[in-house]
């Protein structure tokens, strides 16, 4: 039996010991968290097996942080000493500041992950069984991960039925600024323009699906994406720039009243669909 220390045992953290305790004969599953209450809640639900201390989840045979991306980069640190038989897998949601800053010694024991899945609510509670299923899950830097890591993290990601996706840190952090990262971050403006020109009882009248849609995502955590927005800094601005210059193409259409342009433009748009 493999002992699987879980760091982070929010939505990713806990909906991942759900997942892995369909195999109760194959993992055991410890769980670290430096909130008391999330602690608590952990064992509660059932998430874990046992909660452990962290100088017990570093001795696991396959440790995973599930926490905000810069704590990532200084946990990663202090898991210096641990067996080079061991097997560390970070499921940040930008990965090239990730992969750039762990230690040489340490390298070949990290599997540096991205799991495309995610809902808007956080903490233990908000855990879901089936999180990963049929969700792609993305490995960076392979190549620079020991044969015993990627033999061992793949295993796992077969186990939660995700479907692994290769690809470099850098080439990542791009595509993800533009289909997750920037998405958010339109999300959480489109809340606070709303929040600042209506008052509570006119957004709750009057909000239909579209609305709620565009803006469920600004219910997410600002303490995880802050740290995303600021690790992926450079490829977010590019991809809000993109995103402003086809929002004022938009403005300007209606603002001369282009309505076969604006037609146009929207028909492009819809053809976004045939891909997905």
């Amino acid at each position: 039996m493999k002992r699987v220390g879980i760091i982070g045992l929010g939505l990713m953290g806990g909906s991942l010991g759900l997942a892995l305790k369909k195999f109760s004969q194959k993992y055991y599953i410890l769980g670290y968290d430096h909130n008391k209450k999330h602690r608590r809640e952990a064992l509660e639900l059932g998430l874990i097996d046992k909660l452990g201390t962290f100088k017990e989840v570093k001795e696991s045979h396959i440790i995973i942080l599930t926490i905000p991306v810069d704590a990532i980069i200084e946990t990663i640190r202090e898991l210096d000493g641990v067996s080079t038989k061991t097997t560390i897998i970070d499921f940040g949601s930008s990965k090239a500041k990730i992969s750039e800053s762990i230690p040489k010694n340490l390298r070949k024991n990290v599997v540096t992950a991205h799991p495309m899945t995610g809902t808007e609510k956080f903490g233990p509670k908000a855990s879901i069984e089936d999180l990963y299923t049929n969700k792609i899950m993305v490995v960076c830097d392979i190549k620079k991960s020991g044969a015993t890591q990627k033999r061992v993290a793949l295993e796992l990601f077969k186990d939660i039925k995700s479907k692994v996706v290769f690809m470099d840190a850098k080439e990542h952090d791009r595509h993800a600024a533009f289909i997750s990262h920037m998405p958010h971050a339109v999300s959480f403006a489109i809340a606070n323009s709303v929040i600042k020109q209506e008052d509570s009882k006119n957004i709750v009248a009057l909000a239909g699906g579209g609305f709620k849609s565009m803006s469920r995502i600004a219910k997410s955590s600002p303490i995880m994406w802050e740290d995303i927005f600021r690790q992926n800094r450079e490829n977010l601005l590019e991809a809000i720039e993109a995103f402003q210059k086809e929002l004022n193409m938009c403005r300007d259409m209606i603002e001369k009243s282009e309505w076969e342009k604006l037609n146009s433009w929207m028909r492009e748009a819809n053809t976004l669909h045939d891909i997905l």
